[in-house]
């Protein structure tokens, strides 16, 4: 259903409030530079920040602005099972393709639980679920057996955004869900060897900065050209690395100044802007990229 270079798009805010038209024209030069589907309101748009108000026009804002040419995959995890469910009919409402839904948060739920969360949305809406594994910042993962169970009880659970950083995953989730089950790195820096082991794609933090270039690396690997793609992988690995330098998305939104001066870099509390050193770090690997 979904596969290339999908960026988590950051969340343009000036003066404490999103900036639509910044939104907007991120979302037209996203669209121009090749990038394959959009994700408004995940980790790095900032959506734990938002009320449930202006996450759900930040959605709305990122279908209308899409306008058909590229598939939107929009956030809807909480870790309240009720609010999720809310996100995902707004965002079925808007014309949403799909919606990313993280495991949930903060609970740490038992594995029965995980299941019963995916199961309650997927029973309500019959939206498409994106899983969102994540244990680096939920703390919970979702094991194999669960995610098999799912896609055996539920037609609308058809792929996850993987960003455990094991590769291994990538073969047992496919041998446990069949090869239609969509699997997207949630990991700029592993997305090579990710699509190697049968991946689709990646959900991308870079892509916000460099989305012609992920998107031709993420085309190089579909084609089967590797050399190509790990030229590619070379040249923005630096970049992966730098946008994480410091709290995300600070690096990325500072590298999105660089890139684009029209678009603004604030960024909301607890999250702040990114340290000299990280700056720093940012603007070498802009250059290694030929970014700036």
């Amino acid at each position: 259903m979904f596969s290339g270079s999908i960026p988590a798009l950051v969340t343009p805010f000036r003066d404490g409030a999103i900036d639509e038209s910044a939104f907007r024209a991120l979302v037209d030069w996203q669209i121009a530079e090749g990038s394959s589907a959009l994700v408004p309101c995940g980790t790095t748009g900032e959506s734990s920040t938002m009320t449930v108000a202006e996450h759900n026009r930040v959605v709305a804002v990122c279908v209308d602005q899409a306008a058909g040419r590229a598939p939107v995959i929009a956030g809807c995890g909480s870790n309240d099972t009720r609010i999720a469910l809310e996100h995902m009919f707004a965002a079925q409402a808007a014309g949403a393709d799909a919606a990313l839904v993280v495991v949930p948060y903060y609970n740490k739920p038992s594995q029965e639980g995980v299941y019963r969360h995916y199961a309650y949305l997927a029973e309500r809406c019959d939206l498409p679920i994106v899983i969102y594994n994540v244990p680096g910042r939920t703390i919970t993962d979702i094991g194999v057996p669960v995610i098999h169970r799912l896609t055996q009880d539920f037609q609308t659970i058809v792929g996850i955004k993987d960003a455990t950083g094991n590769l291994g995953r990538v073969t047992a989730q496919r041998l446990a869900c069949g090869p239609d089950f969509c699997q997207l790195s949630g990991n700029d820096e592993t997305a090579l060897s990710f699509n190697a082991s049968g991946g689709r794609g990646c959900i991308s933090v870079t892509a916000n900065v460099a989305p012609r270039l992920c998107a031709e690396f993420q085309a190089a690997c579909a084609r089967g050209d590797w050399t190509g793609a790990l030229a590619l992988h070379d040249r923005l690995y630096p970049l992966h690395d730098a946008l994480f330098s410091d709290s995300s998305p600070g690096p990325v939104k500072y590298a999105l100044t660089r890139v684009r001066p029209d678009m603004p870099g604030d960024v909301r509390l607890p999250v702040t802007w990114p340290s000299e050193s990280s700056r720093a770090a940012v603007d070498r690997a802009l250059e290694i990229a030929g970014l700036v």
